[in-house]
């Protein structure tokens, strides 16, 4: 399927030029990258949406931390990653 946008001209040149480094300097390298950053942006934005869903934070948690025995302060830091990993998994794929 075929896309066309307008951009401006130094968006451009900076992605032109990153694509190339990253897919390679031929033919399909812009079509790679394109879908990568299309497919990146759509699902961050279904990241944002389902976030906005979650009325209840420590509802939206209830079991993840199931069995783990530590301080609050440790407890904290540990539900940060948890979270992190899960977010980063969602704008990774």
């Amino acid at each position: 399927m075929s896309l066309r946008v307008n951009i401006p001209e130094e968006l451009e040149k900076k992605f032109r030029k990153e694509a190339m480094e990253i897919f390679g300097y031929n033919k399909g390298s812009l079509s790679a990258a394109s879908e990568t950053a299309l497919k990146n942006w759509v699902e961050s934005v279904e990241l944002v949406r389902e976030s906005k869903k979650i009325r209840d934070p420590v509802e939206s948690m209830d079991g993840m931390l199931k069995g783990v025995k530590m301080e609050s302060v440790e407890l904290q830091h540990k539900t940060k990653k948890i979270w992190a990993k899960k977010a980063l998994k969602h704008v990774s794929h």
